[in-house]
């Protein structure tokens, strides 16, 4: 008769190991569900004092253009201070965001006080890059954008569709999952897409990650019906 010579510890231990992982498993997912339910919804009632910490995603052309007009509406004592971030080769839309400040610190009473932040961030491809060497600057690009979101962690997201706001995004959806901040993020489609959403406009609003979702076209609000139509912002 041959003999048991396994160790129960060790058939334990794996067990163990199994119910470990499937549990974490489960609170993640459960925390994800979560996230997503409170994802749009008014969080607690803040003072109107109080500042919120707001990071705004800048991309080239019309991208920057409409967002500048967005800014020139904006509560600009209530959501600061402010952080503007722009894909790395891209230097016009960072030197508007600083015109737009500087205008704003001259009408206060010729008193220079400007409560904002200018960064530039990897992209993760490059207009004509190949595919293959494009997953190791996407790897890099994520890492950074995972660096300036610990050095920020923003309560307001604010973007309009250039593709470096969805690593900036993702990272603060895993924030929330995870309990680092709650940010807030707004996203608003650009007037050029009148009949489908881009490509990170379509990411971000398949997975639920924006708490609000806004399009200038009614044609886009009727075909995606958690957006909200704001009409034309230009």
């Amino acid at each position: 008769m041959e003999k048991n010579t396994g160790c129960p510890f060790s058939n334990l231990s794996s067990n163990l190991g199994i119910t470990c992982f499937i549990a974490f498993v489960t609170v993640i997912l459960v925390r994800v569900l979560y996230v997503i339910y409170r994802t749009g919804k008014p969080l607690n009632k803040r003072s109107p004092q109080q500042t919120l910490s707001t990071l705004i995603v800048l991309g080239s052309g019309g991208h920057t253009a409409e967002m500048i007009n967005l800014l020139l509406v904006l509560q600009k004592d209530r959501f600061t201070p402010r952080f503007y971030i722009a894909a790395a080769t891209d230097n016009m839309s960072l030197q508007k965001a600083r015109v737009l400040e500087n205008s704003w610190a001259d009408s206060q009473s010729g008193v220079k006080r400007i409560s904002a932040e200018f960064m530039q961030i990897y992209r993760s491809r490059e207009v004509g890059q190949s595919y293959v060497t494009s997953v190791w600057t996407t790897l890099v690009a994520t890492a950074h954008a995972l660096w300036l979101m610990i050095k920020i962690r923003p309560q307001v997201v604010l973007c309009n569709g250039p593709g470096t706001c969805i690593p900036l995004c993702v990272i603060a959806f895993i924030f929330k999952v995870i309990g680092i901040r709650w940010s807030s993020i707004f996203y608003v489609e650009s007037i050029a897409r009148v009949k489908r959403l881009s490509l990170s406009g379509l990411l971000l609003y398949k997975l639920q990650i924006a708490d609000q979702f806004f399009v200038q076209w009614p044609q886009l609000q009727r075909k995606y019906p958690r957006a909200h139509y704001v009409g034309c912002l230009m």
